[in-house]
């Protein structure tokens, strides 16, 4: 049942299309020379069948990409691939939908693109997350090792995300965990850009692989870089300038937040360089810091969130660059006037010298 979540959605504007996918290849990195094969990618006739399954999540990572806030974006995703599968937008239900799910898997065998939204529980079976009478671990395996690829969209998908977080009492994974011998990409995030996720299907498109990827699987394009050496509050750290309490003179200032709790220094993502929802914000840009959503056991490994993380050299205060530079600075400058004092001396001095042998030539 192709395009039957797309149906509702007016048709996007050539000039919107284009825009969308400049927006893309500007986060993949990609020159603008490379935008007309990415369209012509983007509009082929040819778009890959999906199957998106959901499991122990919250569904903000679909809900993220169908924001009306950036409805470009939603309507390309849409329009770029063929959403045969996807609980929350499908309009069948029940058995229709169990039978809509078996028919993409037999007649695209192998050619579909798998997305899994959300954790699965394998505690007693894996009976705390069931779907007609199946359990998630029983439809993922029944569903991924017939895909040509499998995209875990979110932290719960990629690595279990909250449901996993200690004690975890369903025994909940990410993906990577059950699933082996099979192409798969994390793209986390509580939730995660739009972008990610569309400059990853879009790469696929245009050069017939997925992009590169790091030691976890996600992307490079978008978690090649740690938040803390993209984020515009960098230079107040590397200043020794740092937010003590939450609402105090510092943080009005748009200083740092290392010190009340941000994890930007231990987190990949293109967060403060790519945002998303169309209102150029994001989280520690309005003075919260990062929670550190893109890495494993976040829930655990980054709280408490308001703490700060330890092992991180922190530049004392007043010993910054700008400190730096200015004392570097006034050395530069004694220095030069040393030597320009010296220039002047020793001009006298030649002066003097020559005056002294015209008065005994005179003589």
């Amino acid at each position: 049942m192709p395009r039957q979540c797309s149906a509702d959605l007016a048709p996007l504007s050539r000039r919107d299309f284009i825009k969308a996918c400049t927006t893309v290849a500007a986060a993949l990195g990609l020159s603008d020379s490379l935008i007309p094969r990415m369209a012509a990618a983007a509009a082929a006739p040819d778009r890959p069948p999906v199957i998106w399954l959901h499991f122990q999540e919250c569904t903000g990572c679909t809900e993220s990409l169908l924001r009306a806030s950036h409805p470009d974006l939603a309507r390309l995703i849409l329009d770029l691939i063929s959403l045969d599968y996807h609980e929350t937008l499908m309009a069948a239900a029940g058995q229709q939908a169990e039978d809509n799910l078996i028919n993409t898997i037999t007649k695209y065998d192998g050619k579909f693109i798998c997305v899994v939204e959300g954790a699965i529980p394998t505690k007693d079976g894996g009976i705390y997350c069931k779907i007609g009478d199946r359990t998630a671990m029983d439809i993922l395996a029944a569903t991924a090792p017939h895909a040509a690829a499998v995209i875990a969209i979110g932290t719960c998908a990629s690595f279990g995300g909250i449901q996993a977080a200690d004690p975890n009492p369903t025994g909940a994974v990410g993906v990577r965990d059950l699933l082996k011998g099979k192409t798969l990409i994390n793209i986390p995030g509580c939730p995660p850009n739009p972008i990610n996720f569309l400059g990853t299907v879009l790469h696929y498109l245009t050069y017939k692989k997925f992009p590169a990827l790091d030691k976890l699987n996600r992307p490079m394009f978008s978690y090649g870089r740690k938040i803390h050496d993209q984020c515009e509050r960098r230079p107040h750290f590397d200043e020794g300038r740092f937010v003590e309490t939450f609402g105090d003179s510092y943080h009005r200032k748009g200083y740092c937040l290392y010190k009340v709790g941000c994890k930007g220094p231990e987190s990949f993502s293109n967060c403060p360089v790519v945002r998303f929802c169309d209102v150029g914000a994001w989280p520690v840009g309005t003075g919260h810091g990062c929670i550190g959503c893109t890495e494993p056991k976040f829930w655990d490994t980054m709280s408490p969130f308001y703490e700060r993380l330890p092992g991180i050299h922190i530049p004392g205060s007043g010993q910054g660059i700008v400190v730096g530079a200015e004392s570097a600075g006034k050395k530069i400058l004694a220095v030069t006037g040393a030597a320009i004092g010296i220039h002047a001396a020793v001009g006298l001095g030649k002066r003097l010298v020559k005056g002294g042998k015209k008065e005994k030539r005179e003589d």
